[in-house]
């Protein structure tokens, strides 16, 4: 079953003569459950696409269909609150709110829907990205590697249909790297979590189950790893 569909995506910039076209009728679908790496050059289109599949930035034709929603038929309010509670969203640079402790920060997106703490799910967070011990801290108090936990377990609070990963190593050492894509192949696995990580690793792409290359804005290889 799909959980995300992709149906001839675009994406455009500028007008005239000095239009670029960033993503050139893109369409892919992911099942319930996958572990999809998206790959490509720089300037291919990859994170055009991430911020697409987000709901961050509106395309210019096309539609992107999440859990059976279209989510560019919804005002920006809609869209806000639609990707706070089914879209987990991890980036590079962990984007923490510095004030807040890892446990708030976590819980930040069920907070911000005014929902109560769910203070099982939360424990249970805590303790499968190994941070139970760390539950107090801010974020400056902690490593990188622990602070790219402490996202990923906000990605997860709200049991998201799809969590997009953009090059969430980029920004660590092999060693924390390694402790962050094997926590996401954990959550894949024991939360039948939908994954999609962007990334430039190769040896990252080829632990997912599919790898899409992205190349001037097109698909230009779908492959099946395992």
């Amino acid at each position: 079953m799909a959980i995300l569909q992709v149906e001839d995506l675009t994406k455009t910039y500028g007008k005239g003569g000095t239009t670029v076209t960033a993503l050139d009728h893109v369409s892919f679908s992911v099942n319930k459950g996958e572990f999809v790496a998206i790959v490509g050059a720089s300037g291919s289109g990859k994170s055009t696409l991430m911020h697409l599949l987000g709901g961050v930035d509106r395309p210019t034709s096309g539609s992107v269909v999440v859990d059976g929603n279209k989510i560019f038929a919804q005002n920006e309010s809609e869209l806000a609150i639609f990707r706070r509670r089914n879209i987990g969203l991890i980036y590079q640079f962990y984007n923490l709110i510095p004030t807040l402790t890892a446990e708030e920060n976590i819980m930040l997106p069920r907070l911000l829907d005014n929902r109560k703490p769910d203070d099982a799910k939360l424990r249970n967070i805590l303790e499968t990205i190994g941070l139970s011990d760390r539950a107090t801290h801010l974020p400056s108090q902690l490593s990188g590697g622990q602070q790219q936990r402490v996202s990923v377990g906000r990605a997860l609070i709200n049991d998201p249909a799809i969590i997009l990963a953009d090059e969430p190593t980029g920004n660590l050492d092999s060693k924390s790297g390694r402790e962050v894509i094997d926590l996401l192949k954990l959550s894949n696995k024991l939360y039948n979590q939908t994954l999609i990580i962007i990334t430039h690793d190769e040896k990252i792409a080829l632990q997912a189950d599919r790898v899409i290359t992205i190349s001037d804005g097109r698909i230009l290889r779908d492959e099946a790893v395992r």
